[in-house]
């Protein structure tokens, strides 16, 4: 696949760069329509949120958000190829400095003290990386109570959400599934 588009809003039609090779497998378009189509129905809003893409590979998801109306977009990656791809594809939209990109390994993240209404994984299928990237996204303070995260795995990959986190909802399109997570703080564990 050369390239993905952005689906809807203000940078509809846009082509977006993919970094070459097998690494990298992004979201594809139906399966981002019906993700995009629960995120812009729930709650937190999508609209005026401040949107977490880790995994980001093309950027695609994460600039999806912004084309949709999130007022602030943080992309991370930290494979070299994906970086260079995802720095181009912002130089090319407009008004994209509400959007960076954040060379860092997902699953070990500093602290932050500007947390996340939404956030989006999408590790390599198969790769266990969701969890621990989870686990820190709850241990450096990325997240507001209440997030809404959804991690992109393999269809039959097996997952449990870590403590804090409860699975709301499950949805399978091809070879993945977006499973859709409230994060209700450390304190918590799913359920309760």
């Amino acid at each position: 696949m050369s390239g993905v588009r952005v689906i809807a809003g203000s940078l509809k039609g846009r082509r977006l760069a993919v970094p070459p090779g097998e690494a990298v497998r992004p979201t594809g378009d139906r399966a981002r329509e019906a993700l995009f189509s629960i995120l812009e129905h729930g709650e937190p809003k999508l609209c005026g949120s401040r949107f977490l893409d880790l995994f980001a590979g093309s950027g695609a998801v994460g600039i999806e958000a912004f084309s949709r109306g999130a007022r602030e977009v943080l992309l991370v990656d930290n494979a070299r190829a994906a970086l260079a791809v995802l720095r181009a594809n912002l130089r090319k939209l407009p008004q994209a400095g509400a959007l960076r990109v954040m060379p860092a390994d997902a699953t070990r993240l500093g602290r932050t003290r500007r947390p996340f209404e939404v956030a989006f994984l999408d590790p390599p299928y198969r790769s266990g990386l969701g969890l621990p990237a989870l686990e820190r996204l709850a241990a450096g303070g990325w997240l507001v109570a209440e997030a809404r995260v959804i991690v992109e795995l393999a269809a039959r990959e097996a997952f449990t959400p870590p403590i804090g986190y409860a699975l709301e909802e499950e949805r399978r399109y091809g070879a993945g599934r977006f499973l859709f997570l409230r994060y209700h703080g450390m304190n918590r564990t799913p359920g309760s």
